[in-house]
């Protein structure tokens, strides 16, 4: 059985979070990309989020916003709301969606539904109802070339009855104990509405609570027993603290039971102080608070390792790594790859930012697009060439030289290394 899902859902106007369909009143402070950002942290499940938008021009920018809401929400986003034509579409889905609904109340929407779905596949398209005639109209092609439904309470009890496609519930004006109602019903996947839409709620605190009364839900279960732990001394487990993106380790710390179970129930880092003699909840006086995104016992069950999302410094110096007091280094090459990438990026951007005098890298910027992308497709045209000799040093060079003229591209246009790997991630 899938977890069910808890998606608060963002009405976006104007790049301003509003309170809904034909409001203009700004909803808490209007930042949508920070609103997103705390729905993530906070452990909702998944976002949705409606393009309000009245014209080409704030359609243009609400894809914009959206692409950044991806980027800090750090769970899947469901893109809606101003979809006209299959290009709208490929717009969201290009902004990292995970998801685009079609809302079938517009016969345009009708009409593209089968080629979107051939196109970037049946699981990544829903269709939106409002009246239970837009579904027996259409049975067949929703059936066949749509992944599920988004669908209005006011039709909830007789789309149920007629669909074999896993169901959404949009409310806005259901409680807490009929959502829970709702979710015992193994058609519906999930709920979105104005309850689960508030930021103050805890999701975590939700969840558990749902999951002990039976439903699925995304919550944090240790597969194994604190008791088959290998403690310290002290009754303590240490642990490793690492950022999930970059594999940068943090700092260290410690858990005793109350701590790893609060960790688990809240979804973020909780360690035992043995300084103060107390439960710590890193970030709480600070706000840089830590995420949880996964706990890994070692092979000897005496280390845990913490990957996490890491909001500010870790260190109480202000540092971003408590590691940062060198004490002997021998000279080597950093091979991590992306690192590398990144650290050539950022060479880059800084000849953008801060021009150097004879820098071949500030001379491409000063030529403009057209010289940058005549550079990329000549050394494309090299790695070709350089393939069909048998030594690959040469294929290495170009390929390398090929890399380079692609990241000036990309901080011509504005692109960075994590737009591609988050990309990159969403494909295998």
């Amino acid at each position: 059985m899938n977890n069910k899902v808890l998606i608060p859902c963002i009405y976006l106007k104007q790049g301003k979070a509003v309170e809904g369909f034909g409001k203009t009143k700004i909803f808490e402070d209007g930042d949508a990309v920070g609103l997103a950002e705390t729905y993530g942290n906070n452990g909702a499940d998944e976002l949705l989020v409606f393009d309000l938008s009245s014209n080409d021009t704030e359609h243009e920018e609400a894809i914009g916003c959206i692409k950044k809401i991806v980027q800090k929400a750090e769970i899947p986003v469901i893109g809606a709301g101003n979809v006209k034509r299959m290009e709208d579409v490929k717009k969201l889905i290009y902004a990292g969606c995970e998801k685009a609904v079609l809302n079938f109340s517009k016969p345009g929407n009708v009409s593209i539904l089968e080629e979107v779905s051939k196109k970037f596949g049946k699981e990544k398209i829903l269709v939106s109802i409002f009246m239970i005639s837009e579904y027996r109209n259409h049975k067949e092609l929703i059936e066949t070339y749509a992944g599920g439904i988004l669908c209005f309470e006011s039709i909830q009890e007789d789309i149920k009855k007629e669909t074999s496609l896993p169901i959404l519930l949009h409310s806005n004006n259901m409680e807490k104990e009929e959502m829970r109602q709702v979710l015992k019903e193994d058609q519906y996947d999930g709920i979105s509405g104005q309850y689960v839409s508030s930021p103050s709620l805890d999701y975590m605190k939700l969840k558990k609570e749902w999951s002990q009364l039976g439903i699925s839900m995304n919550t944090f279960e240790s597969s194994i027993a604190w008791s088959d732990f290998k403690l310290n001394s002290d009754g303590m487990i240490p642990v490793i603290v690492q950022d999930y993106k970059t594999d940068e380790v943090l700092m260290l710390a410690y858990m005793n039971e109350l701590a790893f179970q609060t960790t688990l129930e809240t979804g973020k880092m909780t360690y035992w102080s043995r300084s103060r003699n107390e439960l710590w909840t890193k970030g709480l006086t600070s706000g840089h608070i830590q995420y949880v995104k996964s706990l890994t016992l070692d092979c000897d069950h005496d280390t845990i390792l913490a990957r996490v999302s890491q909001i500010g410094a870790a260190c109480h110096t202000g540092n971003k790594t408590c590691f940062f007091q060198e004490l002997v280094k021998k000279p080597y090459d950093d091979m991590n790859p992306l690192r590398v990438f990144q650290d050539v990026y950022d060479t880059i951007m800084d000849r953008k930012i801060h021009p150097k005098d004879g820098s071949y890298t500030n001379y491409l910027f000063e030529k403009g697009i057209d010289k940058i992308l005549k550079k990329v497709g000549e050394e494309c045209t090299e790695i070709v060439i350089a393939a069909k000799n048998p030594d690959k040093e040469e294929i290495k060079y170009e390929i390398s030289d090929f890399l380079y003229h692609v990241m000036v591209l990309m901080a011509e246009k504005g692109v960075t290394w994590e737009d591609i790997t988050r990309e990159l991630a969403r494909r295998h």
